[in-house]
């Protein structure tokens, strides 16, 4: 007999492609241009394996030799190392209850379908942050790091704070490549305090609605998950970050678009009923790269086949293997 199935209403690689596409199109990160979608990674996360290793080589350092009829040249060579990306492998699942839906009047399943991208979104920003904060607590992101903060209230000075002067010793971390930082990201509080002395501007969306925040230029992402913590004594510290175009590449991998044997949908979307609790359930799967250029993960402290937040979180995992200026990453530790 036929009958409207699950897999009739919610087409499973419709679903797949339409999570990825919203995903990328709801990220504050990827709006400002900080995610890069990158094609390269698309084909790398489609790959076997846990990671990827891109090698790449070392510009040439040799110093200035001058020609000699009594002495040879010196022999120089050039050399090469790699950047290295984790593929992490996630997974969601939602259920709906029968009698959730007739007694709301509503579609539950449609209001995951709508809202799965920002849901995503929101994931794929707690990744970063947790990148963020495991690459500047390895000593090879000291050049990138500006230290500015007191850990006490008493010690705050205007030398301390966020201000259009130390965000300009931000910036200068990375020397005559300043210019390539174009957008910064930082805590609510922070960029009220900003706002208090007048250095946030607000400039004109697509609409002509003045709702954009810049500051010295830079596109403005406010994320109250940034890292703060209480300092020694009693102050408190705030870490904003500043980003380049790309400075994050990502690449998603889309999953097989086959049937799955004895069920419903692909291994991207998966969707099963369970009758005796009237329950039905959709998984999403990804597989997916989202790395900083130029900071290779070692896995040095991983126990299984994708990082979690808090490994991401951890310093011994994270090693600069590009020019310090070549990164387009830049922390201030401060207060406001």
């Amino acid at each position: 007999m036929a009958k409207t199935a699950v897999a009739d209403i919610i087409i499973p690689t419709e679903f797949e492609k339409y999570a990825i596409e919203r995903t990328a199109e709801l990220s504050r990160f990827g709006e400002c241009g900080i995610v890069e979608m990158a094609p390269e990674f698309n084909e790398l996360s489609a790959g076997g394996g846990r990671e990827v290793k891109m090698p790449f080589w070392k510009d040439l350092t040799a110093t200035r030799q001058i020609l000699s009829d009594s002495a040879s040249l010196a022999v120089n060579k050039i050399t090469s190392d790699q950047d290295i990306a984790r593929i992490h492998n996630d997974a969601q699942v939602w259920s709906v209850n029968h009698l959730a839906k007739v007694i709301s009047g509503d579609d539950p399943m449609g209001a995951i379908v709508d809202l799965v991208g920002a849901y995503w979104a929101r994931t794929d920003e707690g990744l970063i942050i947790s990148c963020l904060k495991g690459m500047f607590a390895a000593a090879s992101m000291a050049g990138n790091l500006l230290g500015i903060h007191s850990e006490s209230v008493a010690g705050t000075t205007a030398n301390s704070k966020l201000t259009g002067a130390t965000f300009v010793d931000a910036c200068a971390k990375l020397g005559d490549a300043a210019d390539r930082l174009t957008a910064v990201a930082m805590h609510s509080a922070t960029e009220a305090a900003l706002r208090k002395l007048d250095l946030i501007d607000f400039i004109p969306d697509s609409e002509g609605k003045p709702s954009l925040r810049t500051f010295q230029g830079r596109r403005v992402v406010v994320d109250d998950t940034l890292p703060t913590r209480a300092g020694s004594t009693d102050g408190t510290v705030y870490t904003t970050y500043l980003f380049g175009q790309g400075a994050f590449a990502k690449g998603v991998a889309p999953l097989d678009g086959e049937p799955l044997q004895g069920g419903h949908g692909t291994e991207g979307v998966e969707l099963a009923r369970v009758p005796l609790d009237s329950d039905t359930v959709l998984i999403n799967r990804r597989r997916y790269i989202l790395h900083p250029r130029g900071v290779k993960f070692t896995s040095a402290s991983v126990a299984g086949d994708s990082p979690t937040n808090t490994e991401l979180e951890t310093a011994a995992n994270w090693v600069r293997v590009w020019e310090n200026k070549n990164v387009r990453l830049v922390a201030i530790t401060h207060n406001n």
